[in-house]
């Protein structure tokens, strides 16, 4: 459970960086400097004029695979309760969501509608990775009390 307590928070970590880097990208008019998807015109290595978008669709791709192995760690944890369950692979359909619709985005040009609709499935997402760690630690604290339990009443049993 440890693993998957550290996986959903290394996941969220790294989210709420995208989002941060994405209202930055949104805020500074950097969203269109890297004007083909997935890659900038250079290929992998940008040119420094690409350096913020490519950072962005860089830590965007890491998010994706994180949320898809938290999801992946989640369904196959059989602590994990359906609720935690469910909300990360909501987070994982949202994921490949916003990747799609980051896509849209540059494609037609930073429309208003979709930057907006950008913005709103990213706060869904950022909201079911929440919820996916804190079911994480909800789930470790219920094991550390178990243990104590645990404990307490072998040690009364010696005595």
């Amino acid at each position: 459970m440890y693993l998957l307590k550290a996986l959903s928070f290394t996941t969220l970590a790294v989210l709420f960086s995208l989002i941060f880097i994405g209202g930055y990208v949104s805020a500074s008019g950097v969203g269109l400097t890297c004007p083909d998807w997935p890659l900038c015109p250079q290929g992998l290595v940008p040119h420094e004029d690409f350096i913020i978008e490519y950072i962005h669709r860089s830590v965007a791709a890491t998010t994706g695979i994180l949320v898809i192995a938290t999801m992946a760690f989640t369904l196959k944890s059989k602590d994990a309760p359906r609720g935690m369950k469910i909300a990360s692979i909501i987070a994982a359909g949202t994921v490949i969501g916003q990747i799609t619709l980051g896509a849209i985005v540059i494609v037609e040009r930073l429309h208003a509608i979709l930057v907006t609709a950008h913005l709103g499935l990213g706060l869904v997402l950022f909201s079911m990775v929440l919820m996916t760690l804190l079911y994480a630690l909800k789930i470790d604290n219920q094991r550390i009390k178990t243990t104590a339990m645990s404990s307490n009443l072998s040690a009364s049993k010696d005595n």
